[in-house]
């Protein structure tokens, strides 16, 4: 009994100090923020900052409704009509998340353009001669990221919407048939209420990435707070500054999250299961059905055929101009960071989240948890916030050596691979974590007693019994860091090491220097990558959804 609870004991102070160890990046932005003085708030607020609320606010309400109408509209139709070609369009209406926004916004400003082939053909076929004689919506433009941004992530609002829809009664909606209502009456008095709870939390985790986007605002020249924090601190040196706009933009992640996380526990009494569970689908006239059919295909069309068909006929045309040593260098440094954050990220979550299980303190769940909210904090956030306590780190023991023995060590930790590793985790640890926390609430904890009882420690019931068990969690979560450091692009832009370049980062320069189609298959590259979660996703809910 003594080493069990000895056991407990490390396996508390273990999961405290990997806490509080990828925390660190937050605690130092409000030390920094706090050491600018008033001066600086005080000018942020009367120069930069009304633009950047003014474009995030609209920005927000931008995204936000255009992936409501379209993750709504399309997650009612795949799960409560009939038409044809909507088991197609069931899974292809995920394939959008494949895109990163930075990337689909390269390829719509290649295509439309002043000098892109889409206006060239309308010159030539009205005889336009130049831009004064005619108008054409700017892509690169407020309006261009709303839109560019609504198109991939829609799919967030789409899922959790069908699934809300599937998993509501049966018996109220054929109670509604029954009242001879239309098929537009029940959506409005039954579903959509019921599902509300699923639909805000897809509109708040749509909208956290809008908030968290760089690549986008800073192709299209929006400024928002986190293409201010990047300017603030590359642009003018400013630290403090930056540490202060980023601590804004978690007020604003704050309200999303707590929004969030009502939502959801609002959700446990609205998706209660039926006795039937299987819905009687809507079948729609000739007409309908087809106007069904064109409205799941338009986003699908626009977020990712269009753009994966010209980045492959873009990197058809211009591979054999392109130096692929630079790309396989680019690829392989990709893949190594990923296979190595994937590999840190996993066993570090899974070490956390037992002991999470393990713990009956509630300041340790908490600690746990609090590495959770690092996925929802902007690169440009925790690229500072990691930046600013290790360059302290390197001039202190640099102006130690060199007091102490004469010598300078330079940057021992800063400019390296393992300060962008390091990022990574604590941007994308809380995956790992999530996705280990859910596989292990799938094993009763009879097991771990029965392990005890046989002897094992704690360490061999973890290795012995529930990692087989969590194989397919292991996989997943491994697959979804790997993925999200491969497309990951403010913090490799900030942290990345001299001479060094990722296919994120290099597809990205080459869209700045207006080399888009050079960058096709960087870019090709990183979409196929991100089809991968996306595929796995479609297995899982096929295999979760109700058959009829």
């Amino acid at each position: 009994m003594k080493s069990s609870v000895h056991s407990f004991g490390s396996w508390n102070l273990l999961t405290l100090s990997l806490a509080l160890l990828f925390a660190l990046p937050f605690f130092s932005l409000i030390v920094t923020a706090g050491s600018g003085g008033e001066n600086v708030w005080g000018h942020l607020l009367s120069t930069v900052m009304p633009g950047y609320l003014k474009n995030t606010f609209w920005l927000m309400l931008g995204v936000g409704s255009g992936t409501l109408l379209i993750g709504v509209s399309t997650g009612w139709l795949i799960s409560m009509t009939e038409f044809p070609g909507r088991r197609m369009m069931e899974w292809a209406l995920l394939l959008p998340l494949a895109f990163p926004g930075y990337i689909i916004a390269m390829v719509y400003v290649e295509l439309l353009e002043f000098s892109g082939p889409v206006q060239e053909q309308l010159r030539l076929w009205f005889g336009w001669q130049n831009y004064m004689d005619y108008w054409f919506p700017p892509i690169a433009s407020l309006g261009g990221a709303i839109t560019m941004l609504s198109l991939v992530l829609f799919p967030y609002v789409y899922l959790l919407a069908r699934t809300a829809f599937l998993q509501q009664s049966a018996t109220l909606m054929e109670a509604s048939r029954m009242l001879d209502k239309s098929a537009v009456n029940s959506f409005f008095m039954i579903a959509l209420p019921l599902a509300r709870p699923a639909i805000v939390v897809g509109v708040s985790l749509a909208m956290m990435e809008t908030l968290a986007d760089f690549g986008t605002m800073q192709l299209f020249a929006v400024q928002t707070f986190t293409t201010g924090i990047y300017n603030t601190w590359f642009g003018a040196y400013n630290a403090p500054g930056a540490a202060q706009l980023s601590l804004s933009l978690l007020t604003f992640i704050s309200f999303f999250i707590f929004l969030e996380r009502y939502s959801r526990k609002q959700q446990r009494f609205n998706t209660q299961s039926s006795i039937k569970n299987v819905h009687t689908r809507y079948h729609l006239s000739r007409v309908r059905a087809v106007l069904a059919l064109l409205f799941c295909i338009f986003p699908v069309l626009f977020g990712f055929a269009l753009p994966a068909g010209l980045l492959i006929q873009w990197a058809t045309e211009s591979w054999r101009g392109v130096m692929l040593d630079r790309f396989f260098s680019d690829a392989g440094n990709s893949i190594l960071l990923a296979g190595v954050t994937a590999l840190l990220g996993v066993f570090i979550g899974l070490l956390m989240a037992f002991g999470s299980r393990l713990s009956k303190r509630r300041r340790v769940h908490w600690a746990a948890r609090l590495v959770s909210l690092g996925y929802t904090f902007p690169g440009p956030v925790v690229a500072l916030g990691v930046l600013l306590p290790f360059a302290w780190f390197d001039r202190t023991m640099d102006a130690w050596m060199q007091e102490t023995f004469g010598i300078t060590t330079g940057y021992l930790l800063s400019g390296t691979l393992f300060i962008l590793v390091f990022a990574y985790l604590v941007r994308f640890l809380a995956l790992a974590y999530g996705t280990a926390e859910s596989g292990l609430e799938r094993i009763t904890s009879n097991m771990e007693d029965v392990s005890r009882s046989l002897g094992k420690n704690t360490w061999q019931t973890l290795k012995q019994v529930h990692l087989p068990l969590l194989r397919g969690s292991v996989l997943a979560a491994g697959m979804l860091v790997f993925v999200d450091v491969m497309k990951e692009l403010p913090a490799t832009l900030m942290l990345q090491p001299f001479n060094f370049s990722t296919l994120a980062t290099r597809a990205y320069g080459y869209a700045t220097e207006e080399l888009l189609k050079e960058a096709s298959l960087w870019c090709l590259t990183i979409v196929v990558v991100g089809l991968f979660p996306v595929i796995f996703l479609n297995r899982q809910l096929r295999q979760t959804a109700p058959q009829n």
